[in-house]
């Protein structure tokens, strides 16, 4: 008889600092600020003949690699319709809202696409790069991924994937 299991990794690791301002309307955002953030992430599916869900390592080393890249770094949301990015030849941006200009300095940034920085999206963006199209989660018999992004003690968003 089929054997369901969920799988959860949650590793040291797993976490990033960063920086970012939440917007809220054309004429209001949040002043600069960061978080420790922490990443969770689950697969469901079935156990196989060998006794496992899936060989977990690549995943879990995708995750610490993304965590790397986003330590220590400041989020700016690509989409945003009332947060203007400009780039100059260096890479560096100058973002425009409601009158102001903030400069950063390209090895500073991380540009995402997102229309804002939030917990919600953290988690998406995380989430949509682990699945990819869904075809190695499958082939692993995964049939339901959860990534869950925190930026303290009792505030994160979670995003799920299901296979179709």
């Amino acid at each position: 008889m089929p054997r369901t299991t969920t799988l959860e990794l949650y590793k040291e690791e797993m976490k990033f600092s960063a920086g970012h301002f939440t917007i809220f309307s054309a004429t209001h955002r949040e002043n600069l600020h960061g978080h420790n953030f922490t990443v969770y992430v689950a697969l469901t599916g079935e156990v196989a003949d060998n006794g496992m869900l899936s060989d977990y390592g690549p995943l879990k080393q995708t995750i610490i690699a993304r965590c790397r890249t986003w330590n220590e770094t400041f989020f700016l949301p690509e989409h945003s319709p009332h947060l203007k990015l400009e780039r100059d030849a260096k890479g560096n941006v100058l973002a425009s809202f409601n009158g102001e200009e903030l400069r950063f300095l390209a090895r500073d940034i991380t540009v995402l696409p997102v229309e804002n920085v939030t917990l919600e999206e953290l988690a998406r963006v995380f989430g949509e790069e682990l699945v990819g199209d869904g075809t190695a989660l499958r082939k692993d018999g995964v049939t339901r991924l959860v990534v869950k992004c925190a930026s303290g003690p009792g505030q994160s968003s979670s995003w799920e994937w299901v296979a179709p």
